[in-house]
């Protein structure tokens, strides 16, 4: 594959600091991440003996399309013992790294804890006792990942100071792929003015996790619909001029968000840049959003309420809401809403924008070009 993205590729790739090679690493478990974890947790016989959904292809991938060192790092619970022995454990272990190898995937180092839990070893995950090789600053580790599928994968990214990417509902090995080769897409943007004092931090790669206060329940909600519906991660923590009113509250809110999702997609290769919710019934509603992330901001609304208030938020403050995020995240956004219902309408809305935000957002690292003719968003 050419590489349309030189500089993700060169992200990857060794850099020389004080006349020495810095190189970065891929620590990859092995069973639930490579090979499917039985109910018993050992691959002790070829009837059990499955890779992952895509994993071949991934790693495959991201062997020939950058420079990561390949470590597997494994527990093998008493591996040696009567409880595990030697014979059942290497027959099914030579044949994944056969097939692995067959297909361009090597490891560069192999490295098993044969250690049962209770005996509390360093070098069982999550301890670190297995990788001191690789503490000692010729790894950039801070830009190298841990690749599993348990809490302990991801405490033992944080013991070394790397990135971790755990599978599991939203995270499956082509998202693994995209955010090792493509990079991880997250900004925190702040915004304080004398009205409001605003922070947003936000990762597109996430699984729809949320923690959002802006000091007006109704528009948290709204805003945790954008997080849920969009697979963002999303957390708001805003301090605004309620003893005035909602309206500097709800506006820098919707700037700094913008902001945010402007600053994540980056140079915008490989999305899809356009997104639709087509139509998202609620109850006696029907939402759609239209979204396309060209760089061009214009909002189009054809949306209606009657009540001055839904909740603690003016309802004058949805269109506003909707041109202040579309200004400032520089993206066309059309929005129309029909129903009765008001919370129903809107709740709506911001469930459509998400779906179409998602849409927008998905991004194929096989082809990271512009989605562009004019050759800029």
């Amino acid at each position: 594959m050419k590489d349309s993205n030189p500089s993700n590729r060169i992200s990857s790739l060794p850099n020389t600091e004080a006349g020495r090679t810095v190189f970065r690493c891929l620590f990859i478990d092995r069973d639930g991440t490579i090979l499917r974890e039985p109910d018993d947790e050992q691959i002790d016989s070829f009837e059990k003996f499955h890779f992952l959904p895509g994993v071949i292809s991934s790693l495959h991938f991201l062997r020939q399309h950058t420079a990561y060192r390949f470590v597997m790092v494994s527990n093998q619970d008493g591996l040696g013992t009567p409880a595990y022995p030697e014979a059942d454990f290497w027959p099914t272990h030579r044949l994944m790294m056969e097939i692995l190898e067959g297909e361009g995937v090597t490891f560069d180092d192999v490295l098993i804890d044969r250690s049962f839990p209770e005996e509390h070893l360093p070098t069982r995950k999550p301890g670190t006792g297995m990788l001191t090789a690789y503490m000692d600053g010729t790894c950039d580790l801070a830009h190298s990942f841990v690749i599993g599928d348990r809490d302990t994968d991801a405490q033992l990214a944080r013991n070394l100071g790397c990135q971790s990417l755990i599978l599991g509902q939203e995270m499956d090995w082509q998202r693994v792929t995209e955010i090792v080769y493509a990079g991880s897409r997250r900004a925190t943007v702040t915004r304080t003015t004398k009205e409001t004092d605003i922070e947003v931090t936000l990762n597109l790669d996430g699984t729809g996790q949320s923690d959002i206060h802006t000091g007006l329940g109704f528009f948290d909600h709204m805003l945790e619909q954008i997080a849920k519906h969009g697979s963002i991660d999303l957390f708001i923590k805003v301090k605004g001029d309620l003893h005035v009113d909602e309206h500097h509250t709800i506006e820098d809110t919707a700037l700094a968000l913008g902001e945010a999702l402007l600053q994540a997609l980056s140079d915008k290769r490989g999305i899809e840049r356009y997104g639709s919710s087509y139509t998202l019934p609620m109850d006696d509603c029907l939402c759609s959003v239209a979204i396309d992330f060209g760089g061009r901001p214009w909002l189009v609304w054809d949306a209606e309420f009657k009540r001055e208030r839904v909740g603690e938020m003016p309802t004058e403050m949805f269109l506003h809401f909707f041109k202040s995020l579309s200004d400032a995240a520089r993206m066309n956004l059309n929005i129309k809403a029909e129903g009765q219902n008001e919370h129903h309408k809107i709740e709506g809305i911001f469930k459509a924008l998400a779906r179409a935000i998602r849409m927008a957002v998905r991004r194929d690292v096989h082809h990271m070009q512009l989605p562009s003719s004019k050759g800029t968003l």
